[in-house]
């Protein structure tokens, strides 16, 4: 499956538009990672406990999309984008989003 955020993939041809295809993910934050944070939001540095928590977020939100993809017979989603919201107090959505295509 090809993912870009570009509207054409140079040298393909798009022969079959299917459409949006999305995933999501509503994460909250971890009591121990909150604490860390606010040690490092005292002395500095990376919140590596957030970093990880979003790497994940985008990773499962990116394979519910191309699950939803495949499902519809695309073999390339273009124009990729994310979006967050929060949804509770501690709790944010990552959305990812794009349009499901057959390249050839």
């Amino acid at each position: 499956m090809l993912l870009t955020n570009l509207e054409n993939v140079p040298g393909k041809n798009i022969t079959k538009h299917l459409g949006l295809v999305q995933g999501s993910t509503v994460r909250s934050k971890h009591v121990g990672r909150d604490i860390m944070a606010g040690f490092k939001n005292i002395f500095g540095g990376e919140l590596e406990g957030y970093t990880e928590l979003l790497h994940e977020s985008r990773e499962e939100a990116i394979n519910r999309m191309v699950e939803q993809a495949t499902s519809i017979g695309a073999n390339a989603v273009l124009n990729i984008r994310f979006s967050t919201s929060s949804i509770t107090q501690g709790a944010s959505e990552l959305f990812t989003y794009g349009t499901a295509v057959v390249l050839e």
